[in-house]
């Protein structure tokens, strides 16, 4: 069996690993010691380093065929210094990957549709020109320059822009509660979204089929505005619904974090994933994943 890498051990990874044991020997790069044990009980080869300490990482160059970087850049650079938007994890890694006798044959990197910017509303897909507008999606476009760069020595880096990840432990039930407002509907913003299962799916498609050096928008199908998605999961799970402002009435009462994310709006076509990924989604637009977390959530508290 093939060598293979994980890079960034969170919630996907985890979700990921089913899919993989049994069919690849995997490492999962781990920076705290005490993640060790619970990497090693789940099936894999814990390897200790840090993508933040460059010299930590001398034990991957060469170890495996496959990698799977789900790590997101860091939320700062050491220079500190204004408009450096690189993605210095990213570098670190391939600098390390680099220094093996033999370069990875695939690379699998989890982008951002934040990549995209504001798109008006407008309907795209994957040929649309990155125009990020924060900070976070600036470095995401760094990374994904740096990878293409690192494909074109012969290694093959499929590249899945995410858009919000979504499951039964990742849903705004607190915002809902805090009754934090939304855009009335006439100013909101579209918003995509794709199932945290549904991703990790994705992620091992990408691992068989990703072509090289390409871009998949991982989204589900779902054509749905922010606000509506907050009535639908307070609906669901019998809360009330949040407020609704205008776009100036929000400017005034919302923190700037809080209106980032109401800055864009996109909506993403995804036929890619499913003619050259060959994906079927279990959860193809947000109102079956929603209900499935009802379900499950139900299940865990009997």
């Amino acid at each position: 069996m093939q060598k293979l890498l994980i890079v960034g051990c969170g919630d996907v990874a985890r979700r990921l690993l089913p899919r993989l044991l049994g069919h690849y020997h995997v490492f999962a790069l781990v920076r705290d010691a005490e993640q060790i044990a619970v990497w090693r009980d789940r099936g894999t080869r814990p390897v200790l380093a840090d993508l933040d300490r460059p010299r930590s990482l001398q034990r991957i160059a060469g170890l495996a065929e496959i990698v799977v970087h789900l790590a997101p850049p860091a939320a700062g650079n050491p220079t500190d210094r204004p408009g450096d938007w690189r993605d210095t994890r990213t570098r670190c890694l391939l600098a390390a990957l680099g220094r093996g006798l033999s370069l990875p044959q695939r690379i699998v990197y989890i982008s951002t549709t934040g990549v995209y910017g504001d798109c008006s509303g407008e309907r795209i897909d994957e040929t649309r020109p990155v125009r990020p507008a924060t900070a976070r999606a600036r470095r995401r476009v760094d990374a994904e320059r740096q990878l293409r760069a690192f494909g074109r020595r012969g290694v093959i880096v499929s590249i899945l822009r995410v858009p919000g990840i979504y499951a039964a432990d990742r849903l705004p039930l607190d915002r809902l509660r805090q009754g934090t407002a939304a855009l009335r509907d006439a100013d909101d913003v579209y918003t995509s979204h794709i199932h945290a299962d549904d991703l990790a799916m994705l992620t091992c498609a990408a691992l068989h089929y990703g072509r090289s050096n390409r871009t998949y928008n991982a989204t589900d199908d779902s054509e749905i505005k922010m606000g509506d998605y907050f009535d639908l999961v307070a609906n669901r799970f019998a809360l009330p619904l949040v407020p609704r402002l205008s776009r100036r009435e929000a400017q005034e009462q919302l923190s700037p974090l809080q209106l980032s994310f109401m800055s864009e709006s996109r909506r993403l076509d995804n036929q890619r994933i499913k003619k050259e990924l060959r994906a079927r989604l279990r959860f193809p637009r947000v109102e079956d994943g929603v209900a499935a977390a009802l379900i499950e959530r139900k299940c865990s508290c009997s």
